[in-house]
């Protein structure tokens, strides 16, 4: 017998905010909500950008402009910079000055001549050598004289060619909401993220765990290039060049896998299964891929999912401008027309399957938690959909590395087949949506296209809606896939497929007769799609498509499996669990909450354990884990 996996909670960061409850995804259709739906996204991206405190005593609104006494005159004053401060945007000093990016310049140096020039003190290396001659000129500036016979590296900075990216919002910082002790910045963001889902979930973590095994719990997270700033393989392999030391920390910090590593140790206390699986663009939904095989197939119970990627920083951003991947800033003049790029213009760089000139880099964390529909109906926990499976098929044989191939021909049709097989044809035709992979490259434009527009006309569909919020959001690599599946569920409940709204009018050569792409929000009703497709295309031949069910047609789906009277009883649960997870969503946008962050706690050695041959019990689990089970292979072994 299969189980389903039931989306039990999800949440995290990204540049639209706060995942959980969907309030990234009001901020992409921000125009379309109520003034009280509104205010509240408007609060929660306030709070989390420091702009915003709520006094405990008064209860009044704190801010930089003064004290407010009610939400409608705060919303007042801050909505314009609070908005500003959020989506893809010219980046902030936070990551690094785009018009003074740090650079390191050969120079030949010959005889005695000698070679003059000025540095900051943050440029000047930890060890003076022995042929510079540094004389203070001014605070923060030193005159250095250079002498000798042979090639010197002097530290230098020019313009970035590249000066946007989707950001987190301004003023959002992680590392002060827990000792984060030299965490890189996804490491950081990892720690917010999964808390987030695991909250967001309405019932504390211990009382799922107690319900099940310890090793019937898993975690799959990773994301798509490690850590690479200063804290992690960034500094690892940057700081031997310019004179500074290498810690202990980098090394192990730098890995792909840590944020699965990081929720293990620091937020649940894992010891059943972990991993994280890498696949390019589509590394979320291959960890997703192994949540979902190991719920249907009973090998697990509860499962987190996870990517977080931060990669903006001058290395990561160097790296894809010299691929030629990224819009930069004199081919975003020649498409607006313009000798000088406004704000605006920055914030329009991402246009999928429009005219276009590159994508435009990202960073996010995502989580999200599933489990059995047997264990969600027993817990009373909340359903935002279900993921009744996810396919990966590569390009095969190819001239370049990073050219598309056929991979994703077979995973989106495979994806259509199933939601056909599962929820009906007409289901399919008229009642389902694509999560585009919409990067905003003049390449991926009519590759993506013809593939959905191919896969629409194989299965009779007229008018396939396609949504494609990298517009927004950026390209955040490897959490992409997470991305699409927390805007996704924002459309079961407000009824809106986010549009595709930096984009004037779609290119020429993008394939739609079987497609509806639309700048403006399509709207659906929050029970007018039954499925969405997410839809991933990765460097070097990962592809991923996964199908994933509203939660109005999963009700429907574990009413006929475990009947009336289960529904009945799960409903009379869920009404407290909904109840505390909205407690937290409220003290969240008050700022009032911190992630979870358990550092030396309940660290458990081989002799507090007590094993048999039978089983395994672990102090402060509930639960034992069974190690004696049935082997598969008994026809081998008679």
């Amino acid at each position: 017998m299969s189980h389903l996996p039931v989306i039990v909670g999800f949440g995290g960061i990204n540049p639209a905010g706060r995942s959980s409850f969907h309030h990234s995804y009001r901020r992409l259709i921000i125009e379309k909500l109520s003034p009280q739906e509104r205010a509240a996204t408007i609060l929660s991206l306030a709070t989390i950008s420091n702009l915003v405190t709520v006094d405990e005593g008064t209860q009044c609104y704190q801010t930089e402009q003064g004290e407010f006494q009610s939400l409608d005159s705060l919303i007042e004053c801050i909505s314009e910079q609070v908005l500003n401060n959020s989506l893809i945007r010219k980046i902030d000093l936070e990551h690094f000055d785009v018009h003074a990016m740090t650079f390191n310049k050969a120079v030949s140096l010959k005889g005695e001549d000698p070679l003059c020039f000025n540095l900051s003190k943050r440029q000047l290396p930890n060890k003076i050598p022995a042929n510079w001659a540094v004389t203070e000129i001014a605070v923060d500036q030193f005159a250095i004289i250079v002498t000798g016979d042979l090639p010197v590296i002097l530290p230098d900075t020019k313009e970035a060619s590249v000066k946007t990216a989707g950001q987190l919002p301004s003023g959002f910082e992680p590392g002060k909401l827990y000792q984060s002790r030299n965490h890189p910045r996804n490491l950081q963001m990892t720690i917010y993220a999964a808390s987030d889902a695991i909250n967001s979930c309405g019932i504390d973590f211990a009382v799922i765990a107690d319900a099940v095994s310890p090793d019937d719990i898993a975690v799959y997270a990773s994301n798509s290039i490690g850590q690479l700033d200063d804290l992690g393989f960034g500094g690892l392999t940057k700081y031997p060049s310019i004179g500074k030391r290498i810690t202990s920390k980098q090394m192990p910090l730098g890995y792909a896998q840590m944020p699965a590593d990081f929720v293990n140790a620091y937020v649940i206390g894992n010891v059943g299964s972990t991993g994280g699986s890498l696949g390019a663009c589509a590394t979320f939904l291959y960890n997703l891929r192994n949540a979902v095989q190991d719920i249907r197939e009973g090998r697990k119970k509860v499962v987190l999912v996870g990517g977080s990627d931060a990669p903006i920083t001058p290395e990561i951003i160097e790296g894809f401008r010299t691929m030629g991947a990224l819009a930069e800033d004199k081919d975003l003049k020649v498409l607006n027309n313009v000798d000088e790029l406004t704000d605006q213009h920055y914030r329009s760089s991402c246009r999928p399957f429009a005219k276009n000139c590159g994508f435009t880099i990202g960073e996010s964390s995502q989580f999200v938690l599933l489990m059995n529909d047997k264990l969600a109906l027993e817990l009373g926990a909340q359903i935002h959909g279900a993921v009744p499976d996810v396919f990966v098929n590569a390009d095969g044989h190819k001239k370049s590395i990073s050219a598309p191939g056929i991979g994703n021909y077979i995973t989106l049709s495979k994806s259509a087949a199933l939601i056909s097989n599962m929820l009906g044809k007409e289901s399919l035709q008229k009642r389902s949506f694509v999560q585009a992979h919409g990067t905003s490259t003049p390449q991926n434009r009519v590759t993506e296209s013809h593939v959905i527009n191919q896969v629409a006309k194989a299965f009779a569909i007229d008018k396939w809606p396609v949504a494609a919020i990298k517009c927004y959001l950026g390209h955040s690599q490897g959490t992409a896939g997470g991305d699409q599946l927390a805007c996704s569920l924002g459309t079961w409940v407000y009824g809106y497929i986010p549009g595709i709204a930096t984009s004037e009018s779609f290119a020429d050569d993008v394939y739609q007769s079987n497609l509806l792409l639309s700048k403006e929000h399509i709207e659906v009703g929050t029970t007018g799609m039954d499925s969405v497709i997410l839809n991933s295309k990765g460097f070097g031949g990962n592809n991923a498509s996964a199908p994933v069910i509203g939660p109005h047609i999963v009700k429907q789906m574990l009413a006929r499996k475990h009947g009336a009277a289960a529904l009945e009883k799960w409903q009379a649960l869920n009404i407290k669990v909904c109840e505390k997870a909205q407690d937290y969503d409220y003290r969240a946008c008050r700022g009032e909450v911190k992630p979870s962050y358990k550092f030396n706690h309940n660290v458990l050695e081989g002799d507090d354990l007590t094993i048999s041959d039978q089983q395994i019990n672990i102090p402060g689990y509930k639960q034992p884990i069974e190690i004696s089970q049935p082997h598969p292979f008994d026809d081998y072994c008679q």
